[in-house]
């Protein structure tokens, strides 16, 4: 077993308090194996497990961020992309192009725009598998909670890969007997697996993910899984995997209520934590991950450079009694007098525009409308409506309802869009819907007029739903094959 040491200095706040380390400490590098010695006590095992928290904005050595799938700018491959897939933006023709690889559904294996969210989410899988091998011959107070939280990171890495460069479930016919990924439990950074199938990945991660619900805490510090969070990812996994009843049933499991009409725009800015299941703390003297620059950089007049805008058709969606539309939605105008609709979410902390803001990951609103879609799937149409009014009685001054069979189903998915717009799902939700992508032809400007996306529709039988392998990873494992039209 090689023995990897590396010696680090960082701020960290992933669990509530901030936890400083400025000595020799047995790390999880992507490429090398802990030391026998690694994992001894209770606070070995509670940094073990924060190292594994730590991969999803990854914290460079010198305490700067770098990387990570949920992390910094541009490398946060999750916070922007499946919104810059879809219907929801148009590309600001005034930003600097960002990410137009994949809005023009142009990806390759030598070029995704995808940052390095499938080393990424190995390299957490990695870490994952790290603490849950030497807690094997553990017995300590910690033991059972932090082997939970070990395998439901490791089943939302999977889950993260899955979605993006396998077929999801529900998408089509042949969806469960398609290319998935590997399924990695092997504390071991040299092993060359294959590609599973789609249906056995999402196997794998109900397990993992069952296990975790039995094992975690209630409640963790914050920044950290706990049960209700699991319940939530549960509950999406099975919706994705169409098993409605049990969507239904990790739905119901989760108790945090539903954010109240009144905090919604506060939650955006971090001065409300209603409603919210997991969250990552980013703050500016600690973490200092500038999110908000995916979405744009600078104050919103003069100096505003936007990289996406709202699409015209989404704003114009929103009405004018529901509070999402001031909570998601800002105006701004760039340096030529340009006005646009830009993006709030992920914009910065009550009265700063600076990016740096908490990255929310699961909130409690997902939770009804898991049910709310999973009840009319089977058929159950006044308690699906039910489920999908208690989002709406808590976004709207009139909300509507009362709507019945095909208009109920188009309510449920409609109120989804509403609610996590430019929050990583919209790609996800078309694509396990079989749905095509379909943008207008209207421009970036806040009236409508501007430049429009060059690339305005996705057929629903497109290969480009599956994204590309990187060449680099197939040439370091030749037992990964590549997808479908690359």
């Amino acid at each position: 077993m090689k023995n990897i040491i590396f010696k680090i200095t960082m701020l960290v706040v992933l669990a509530g308090t901030i936890v400083s380390c400025d000595k020799q400490l047995d790390q999880l590098p992507f490429d090398g194996l802990a030391t026998d010695n690694a994992f001894v006590s209770v606070d070995d095992f509670e940094n073990g497990i924060r190292g594994v928290y730590i991969a999803l904005v990854r914290v460079g050595r010198d305490g700067s961020t770098s990387t990570g799938y949920y992390g910094a700018s541009d490398a946060g491959a999750l916070l922007s992309a499946p919104d810059v897939m879809s219907d929801n933006v148009t590309m600001a023709i005034s930003g600097r192009t960002s990410k137009s690889t994949i809005h023009n559904f142009r990806y390759s294996p030598s070029q995704s725009n995808l940052g390095n969210l499938y080393r990424d989410a190995y390299s957490l899988i990695y870490r994952a598998n790290q603490v849950l091998f030497f807690a094997e011959t553990f017995e300590g107070e910690n033991k059972t909670n932090i082997v939970a939280e070990a395998k439901a990171l490791r089943a939302m890495a999977h889950f993260d890969l899955v979605k993006n460069f396998g077929k999801i479930p529900t998408q089509s016919g042949d969806a469960n007997g398609s290319l998935g990924v590997a399924y990695v439990t092997e504390a071991d950074p040299n092993i060359t697996p294959e590609r599973e199938t789609v249906g056995a990945v999402y196997g794998k991660i109900v397990t993992d993910l069952t296990d975790a619900v039995a094992g975690i805490n209630v409640t963790n510090d914050p920044g950290r899984l706990n049960r209700n969070a699991v319940n939530l990812l549960l509950s999406r996994v099975y919706l994705y995997m169409g098993q409605w009843q049990n969507s239904i049933d990790a739905a119901n499991a989760v108790t945090t209520s539903v954010a109240a009409r009144a905090n919604v725009v506060n939650v955006w800015d971090d001065s409300s934590q209603d409603g919210l299941i997991f969250s990552i703390p980013n703050e500016a003297s600690v973490l200092n991950a500038g999110v908000g620059v995916t979405w744009s950089q600078g104050p919103l007049s003069g100096t505003f450079l936007p990289e996406y805008a709202v699409s015209f058709e989404l704003f114009n969606t929103y009405s004018a009694d529901d509070i999402r539309k001031a909570a998601y939605i800002t105006f701004g105008t760039d340096s030529n007098g340009k006005d646009y609709n830009a993006i709030r979410k992920l914009l910065g902390k009550t009265g700063q525009t600076n990016g740096v803001v908490d990255i929310k990951i699961f909130r409690a609103a997902e939770a009804k409308l898991n049910k709310a879609e999973a009840l009319f799937n089977l058929g159950s149409e006044v308690p699906a409506r039910n489920a999908l009014d208690e989002v709406r009685s808590r976004r709207y001054t009139a909300p509507p309802s009362g709507e019945t069979g095909t208009a109920l189903r188009d309510a449920i998915r409609l109120e989804r869009r509403l609610e996590f717009a430019f929050e990583y799902q919209r790609f996800y939700d078309l694509k396990r819907w079989g749905l095509p992508i379909e943008r207008t032809n209207a421009g970036d400007e806040a009236d409508g007029t501007g430049v429009p996306s060059e690339i305005l529709t996705l057929s629903a039988g497109s290969t480009k739903f599956q994204l590309p392998i990187d060449q680099g990873i197939i040439d370091s494992n030749n037992n990964i094959v590549q997808n479908p039209g690359y």
